[in-house]
């Protein structure tokens, strides 16, 4: 209730007295303005502590208020103080960004250090007593009621699967339980039933819940324990934040994120890891329409592919080549840390993928890179001596299924096997592109946006087994998931645990791998036999030469004979005067003509198969210029009697006088040559 002072009584007389409370006032949706936004506390020195009401708004909730989970998120939401609280509400300016940064970062630290004692609690307590299942129903006394769980038998899923598939409430219970029980098999597992059943009824009903097939769900749930599958199938369903990084070639982040404050874009740094990083809330204008974006101010990137550049770190004026590079991410990060100077290749096989690169690269303002389209596997030839090499090679894309929800069916064992034999052509064709006597690099990074270890460490293992001169080293990434030593009966290079691996259910980005390696010179053992390469098993259909090979397999002199005895002596003798000089000048070397006879004898034998496949290429090239010259005079002859013909019927159509006048110019013409 509002009441006057004595004083002013006299004014207040006509004046109804409002009584309750603030909830109880009816204002209009005008005048409400200015009472939203966080109560204010105001201090009236009084000796009593009261308690503060906030005042309820009726304004619409702000999407501010629930913002999705930062980049390398932690488990706990409470914040360390009241004073953070209140910095949340504070907008950001230019004034205050370098302070907010600063207190987000301490208090990173503290949520970090809570979820580590809330983790040994929760263990602690788990150890002791972890058998009550907590997502029973209550009765009215308020005791939980534990239904024993009853696993399935084959002959049930066979009628669930004919009847149309079970219940979507009862697959998602029967998955809690069987994690339930996989997590304590030897208390919880029912009496004659083995964890494969367990397993495979999981892995079933995964496969049925989030639409994969029983392959890849199977594929990747055996990559983590039990309840961590789980987390990962479910963070597959859940968009990845949007991240944008800045263009260091034409602002700096501070200015690019005020700019964008004032267009109405709620955003904030990623984090400590990368400095050019922002992740995007909320924005009340299209984030890829901005006048900022088409200035070439900021890249639409995802978090995961800051990775694989950070860990290369190239340096002004080296020259790199980026051997999968569309549509330019990763490709202008690195002209922005070169600092414009030096050289980029940024190669992509798809000439259709260049033309983004193209327009990204010229928005971007990157004035060092070249762009050129050829297979990666021909770089070793077509060009070679680089500092460093970035590959990020093509994959199953088992990393970012919740952008590309198709890679959940699609995908069979046939796909993996045929992406690993490339990958591991691609980055052996990497290390062989590098020069190993680079005074500040000689380094190569290979990625993927995949999880699986057929595409990841067993590639990596392969190249550390082909290459001798190549070690790994660690990736200067101060977080992420150590790469498997072993799995599954496999065993890999001890160093490949200095690889990180990426996941969206532990980092809040896209799965991803990254691996550097470190080219050093070949040590010269003559001692050591010639290494082979193992062949790969891959369909005959899928393998490609890179240079073809001829089915040619020799001259029938038969069938040559009456080509041969057509000719006149003096065109014979021409082709055996042209045919000699090339084979004494490219193949013989000085020995004599192979019309004359053999070479010597004291010829090795592997020299002589190789003279005589040049021998048979030189005659098949001088046949062919042969034939095009024979098939020159036929034309040439068809010509000329084609206009004979032509001049007999325009002669025979115009009359005798025509005749005359044709002569005659003829002969004119024949007197002016």
């Amino acid at each position: 209730m509002f009441v006057g002072s004595d004083a002013d009584d006299d004014e207040f007389e006509d004046m109804d007295v409002f009584e309750g409370g603030l909830d109880d006032l009816e204002l209009d949706e005008d005048d409400d303005e200015p009472l939203r936004g966080p109560a204010q506390v105001f201090d009236f020195d009084s000796d009593e502590e009261e308690e503060t009401v906030a005042v309820k708004s009726k304004s619409k909730k702000s999407k501010q208020a629930e913002r999705p989970k930062k980049i390398i998120p932690t488990q706990s939401d409470a914040s360390s103080s009241d004073s953070d609280e209140e910095d949340e509400d504070e907008p950001v300016t230019m004034k205050n960004m370098a302070e907010q940064s600063r207190k987000l970062e301490a208090r990173r630290a503290a949520e970090e250090e809570l979820d580590l004692e809330e983790a040994q609690a929760a263990h602690a307590s788990d150890s002791e007593d972890d058998d009550v299942d907590m997502e029973g129903e209550e009765d009215a006394e308020g005791n939980i009621d534990v239904e024993p769980f009853q696993l399935p038998t084959a002959a049930e899923r066979e009628a669930e699967k004919a009847a149309g598939g079970p219940d979507v409430h009862l697959v998602q219970k029967r998955m809690r339980e069987c994690v339930r029980v996989l997590a304590k098999f030897s208390k919880r597992a029912e009496k004659g039933r083995s964890r494969s059943e367990y397993t495979d009824q999981v892995i079933a009903d995964i496969a049925s819940y989030y639409g994969y097939n029983e392959f890849l769900a199977e594929k990747l749930f055996l990559l983590f324990p039990v309840s961590e599958a789980i987390e990962f199938f479910e963070a597959n369903e859940v968009a990845r934040p949007v991240t944008i990084r800045t263009n260091t070639l034409r602002t700096r982040r501070r200015d690019l994120a005020q700019s964008l404050v004032n267009r109405g874009v709620n955003l904030e740094p990623i984090g400590k890891w990368t400095n050019v990083g922002l992740q995007v809330f909320e924005s009340t204008v299209p984030i890829g329409a901005t006048p900022e974006y088409l200035a070439g101010h900021y890249m639409l990137q995802a978090a995961s592919s800051f990775l694989p550049v950070i860990a290369l770190s190239p340096q002004p004026n080296e020259r790199v080549l980026d051997m999968a590079s569309a549509p330019g991410g990763k490709t202008t990060h690195m002209a922005a840390l070169m600092q414009n100077t030096g050289v980029v290749f940024a190669n992509d096989m798809n000439k259709l993928r260049t033309k983004s690169l193209t327009a990204n690269v010229h928005r971007l303002g990157c004035k060092n890179v070249v762009v050129c389209s050829y297979d990666g596997r021909e770089f070793p030839k077509v060009m070679g001596g680089f500092d460093r090499v970035l590959l990020d090679a093509p994959c199953s894309g088992t990393g970012v299924i919740s952008k590309d929800a198709s890679v959940k069916v699609n995908k069979s064992d046939r796909d993996f096997t045929l992406l690993s034999h490339l990958q591991k052509q691609l980055i052996l064709c990497a290390i062989d592109s590098v020069s190993p006597e680079s005074k500040t690099g000689g380094y190569v990074v290979y990625s993927t946006c995949s999880v699986t270890v057929e595409e990841n460490e067993a590639v990596v293992d392969y190249a550390l087994r082909k290459r001798p001169n190549v070690k790994l080293l660690d990736t200067g990434l101060a977080f992420g998931v150590e790469g498997f030593t072993k799995y599954r009966g496999k065993t890999f290079h001890p160093s490949v645990n200095l690889t990180r691996r990426f996941y969206p259910h532990v980092h809040n980005m896209d799965g991803f791998f990254v691996a550097k390696f470190r080219v050093e010179k070949r040590a010269k053992n003559a001692s050591e036999p010639a290494q082979v390469d193992e062949p790969v098993l891959v369909d005959e259909e899928f393998k490609t030469e890179l240079v073809p090979q001829s089915d040619f397999k020799g001259f029938d002199a038969e069938e040559d004979r009456p080509y041969l005895e057509g000719m006149s002596p003096i065109a014979l003798r021409t082709l055996r005067a042209l045919t000699a000089p090339v084979f004494r000048l490219v193949f013989c070397r000085g020995e004599t003509d192979p019309h004359e006879g053999e070479g010597p004898a004291s010829a090795p034998a592997q020299d002589r198969g190789a003279k005589s496949i040049s021998r048979r290429r030189c005659a098949l090239l001088v046949w062919r210029m042969w034939i095009l010259r024979r098939i020159y005079y036929n034309v040439h002859c068809g010509m000329y009697i084609r206009g004979l013909i032509w001049r007999v019927a325009h002669m025979r159509a115009a009359g005798p006088l025509a005749h005359v006048g044709a002569t005659k110019s003829a002969t004119s013409r024949r007197a002016s040559r």
